[in-house]
């Protein structure tokens, strides 16, 4: 057993079964630390293709520019903010499109909410230049500015609770042959999934966008529905047994939207709507099609079938969602205005 099985092992002989939320947490907060898993355990959008990113840089830009438009008062310092910015690669093609925007690079500072000090060196080298700010919760994000923030499948590794129904709740226990997943009683009898993490984040952060102005945008993998046994577990690009080897594999599991938008009051939600569709409406197709305009057939090829895993349904396309907040006053982003 690795120093974080051992850990878990003696708290558990010494406490009892370890609440399913408070397993994901210790887990993915070593799995985290320890590596970049990017492109080994899973591939996230912006590593598929520049067009992924370019989109999210003309999101932002866009609603910047009509935000100022509509009120001058705004045109002052922003600060745009990644929640778990992975390598930097999505803000890296994102940034590329927004300093042909004039006036945005001078008023715009970089905020990261990253723990992760393996992906804050990545993110450094890829955002060398921009002199980036590194938080480790949204909590000390600037208070000064409006804030246009990004999190692409961030919410997905926050831990959740599982409710089974019957007075159970999933919990993990620990013996001779290992960690295995068990039950704890509960008072809830509905089965259901529910991540307080991310509830408490949202809440904080629409808390936030209220006060200082600004938007979020959430893009990750879920359905419109309040999910139901979703955790998942992957390693080596394989799925893998959540229980086993704690802190080796990525734990996650899909976001309830329905409930992140409850919970996001007083801000106008909008969405979700099916990520291929969101990136349709951006322009992704048109851009695709340019950067494949006069490229040798196997880089044409590879523009090509990153599109498609963006936003075919049968890929990314459709299980994958987009959400937007906005606080009072703001524009309808591209993208829901349709």
């Amino acid at each position: 057993m690795n120093e974080l099985a051992e850990s878990l092992a003696a708290r558990i002989a010494a406490e009892g079964p370890m609440r399913l939320d408070h397993w994901m947490a210790a887990c993915n907060a070593h799995y985290y630390a320890t590596r970049d898993p990017l492109g080994r355990d899973f591939t996230t959008a912006p590593e598929v293709s520049q067009l992924f990113g370019e989109m999210i840089g003309g999101w932002i830009g866009d609603l910047w520019q009509r935000a100022i438009d509509h009120n001058p008062l705004l045109l002052k310092p922003v600060t745009l903010v990644e929640l778990g910015p992975g390598r930097g690669t999505l803000l890296a093609d994102a940034l590329r499109v927004l300093a042909r925007l004039s006036g945005f690079t001078s008023q715009c500072r970089l905020a990261l909410v990253e723990t992760s000090p393996v992906l804050r060196a990545a993110q450094a080298r890829a955002l060398a230049g921009w002199a980036p700010s590194w938080h480790d919760s949204p909590d000390t994000l600037p208070r000064d500015t409006p804030l246009l923030i990004i999190a692409n499948e961030f919410f997905d590794a926050l831990p959740i609770r599982q409710f089974l129904g019957h007075g159970l709740e999933r919990a993990v226990g620990h013996g001779p042959q290992g960690f295995a997943a068990t039950t704890l009683p509960t008072p809830e009898t509905e089965p259901h999934e529910r991540c307080e993490a991310a509830e408490a984040m949202v809440t904080a952060l629409a808390a936030r966008l209220q006060a200082q102005g600004g938007a979020a945008l959430v893009i990750d993998y879920g359905a419109t529905e309040a999910p139901i046994n979703t955790l998942q577990a992957l390693r080596g690009g394989q799925p893998a047994d959540p229980y086993a080897d704690p802190g080796e594999a990525d734990l996650t599991a899909h976001v309830d939207f329905a409930r992140l938008a409850d919970v996001a009051v007083p801000l106008t939600v909008h969405g979700p709507v099916p990520q291929g569709r969101f990136l349709a409406a951006l322009g992704i197709h048109s851009r695709a099609a340019a950067l494949s305009r006069g490229k040798p057939s196997d880089i044409a090829a590879s523009i090509n079938a990153g599109l498609a895993r963006l936003t075919a349904p049968a890929q990314m396309g459709a299980l994958f969602k987009a959400m937007a907040l906005t606080a009072p006053g703001w524009p309808i982003p591209a993208g829901f205005d349709q």
